[in-house]
């Protein structure tokens, strides 16, 4: 899950996240101009309750990126006809002479709200997204389509590129030539179409980079698959590494009489083997009572050589047992090695 402080701090996280805009109004009602798209600098305050020099000393700060999403700095022709459609507000909350005036959309404001730090509302709106991301990134899908292979994945990338660079930009500059009301808008999206079309490039650059065959690397996907597996499945697939590894009599006991053991084996040279299997999510840990209660059972079966393989890491206290114990733990980074063909020195 993403953090309150990867978000403060990525504008990568921060990017990925700035479609949900309806969190604003889940948390407090946002108040917007008479176009219905626009808040001002001191609208943007009274809805953070922060004062409106902390808005300015941000943006500031945060000029380009604010920008890029919607932020925009109104000044001569552009200002006299936004205050012209907005003159009732206008004329009730500014001083009649203004040389320029800062509006925010929606999108921008999402993204001062993932900048503010020392604003409860802006908290609230934090944890709100991250709650809902989460959420949507967790929940079970049914029926879900086939994985698009690295292959599929780069003439997506290429052909999103190539529709964005010979159709969208030209579009905007056509209508940045021809619209009045709306130019600093417009080039603001024109930019932000730029660095997506730059950024797909990059991404592209690098995936070819990544992808490529290298004797070093453990095999691409080798632990999405792992993640995709079920409980006996898992415990099928350690089986599987043991026997090529040379492991003998291998037996995946499973099941609820396993006693604390799920496979037995024994290795190249004929030492008992006990193994222990734990698919849990990445972000989870093996904590130090689970590796006790594996101890015991090592103890039970009196095995020469214990292995506690699982697909996530374990805790600094479970890694001091483990090792206290006489057992191997085979944590996410070793279990991506070990299935890409390297030995457990262990097992050797």
């Amino acid at each position: 899950m993403i953090s309150e402080t990867a978000l403060l701090e990525s504008p990568a996280l921060r990017g990925s996240v700035l479609q949900r805009t309806d969190v604003l109004d889940k948390v407090k009602a946002l108040s917007l101009l008479p176009d219905g798209m626009h808040v001002t600098t001191a609208m943007l305050a009274s809805y953070f309750e922060v004062t409106a020099e902390a808005v300015r000393q941000l943006a500031k700060r945060h000029r380009e990126e604010l920008t890029v999403n919607g932020m925009t700095v109104l000044r001569g022709a552009d200002l006299r006809q936004f205050e012209s459609d907005n003159m009732s507000l206008s004329l009730a909350s500014y001083p009649q002479a203004r040389r320029s005036l800062t509006i925010y959309s929606r999108r921008a404001v999402l993204n001062v709200a993932m900048l503010l730090r020392d604003s409860d509302v802006a908290r609230q709106v934090r944890v709100y997204l991250l709650d809902m991301e989460y959420q949507a990134r967790t929940q079970p899908v049914d029926n879900p389509p086939a994985a698009a292979s690295p292959a599929l994945d780069a003439r997506i990338d290429e052909r999103i590129t190539h529709i964005l660079g010979r159709t969208v930009v030209p579009m905007f500059n056509a209508l940045i030539e021809t619209s009045s009301d709306h130019r600093q808008e417009l080039i603001a999206l024109r930019t932000g179409v730029q660095r997506i079309e730059k950024r797909l490039r990059q991404h592209h650059a690098r995936l070819q980079r990544l992808e490529s065959p290298r004797e070093d690397r453990p095999l691409v996907g080798v632990m999405a698959s792992m993640d995709a597996m079920n409980g006996r499945e898992f415990e099928e697939h350690v089986a599987t590494l043991l026997r090529r590894d040379g492991c003998t009599n291998v037996i995946v006991r499973g099941g609820n009489r396993d006693r604390g053991i799920d496979i037995t084996a024994r290795t190249a040279d004929g030492r008992t083997l006990a193994v222990q299997c734990k698919r849990f999510a990445p972000h989870l840990s093996i904590t130090s009572p689970e590796v006790r209660k594996f101890v015991g059972a090592k103890v039970l079966h009196s095995s020469e050589v214990a292995l506690f393989v699982a697909t996530c890491p374990f805790t600094r206290d479970a890694r001091n047992i483990a090792a206290e114990g006489g057992i191997t733990a085979v944590h996410r980074g070793l279990l991506e090695e070990w299935s890409a063909g390297a030995p457990l020195t262990v097992l050797q």
